[in-house]
């Protein structure tokens, strides 16, 4: 349970922020979100080599530019 104490003069405003970024910090909502749906765990290692694919992609993709970058 993420929890913010008050500090004295401080607004709600402010107070609101640091709450939402322990939350975010926490991954309290990213778990929710997971958690909403039943997902098998075939369906999971499915997403997850998905994830893992595009990562790498990326990945080369960015080596890629920096090398046409650098003149290569």
């Amino acid at each position: 349970m993420t929890t913010v104490v008050s500090k004295p003069g401080e607004s709600a405003e402010s107070l609101l922020k640091r709450f939402r970024k322990e939350v975010t910090k926490s991954g309290i909502l990213s778990e929710a979100r997971k958690k909403r749906w039943y997902v098998s765990k075939s369906e999971k290692r499915r997403i997850e080599k998905r994830k893992a694919i595009r990562r790498a992609r990326r990945k080369q993709a960015r080596r890629e530019r920096r090398l046409r970058q650098r003149g290569f």
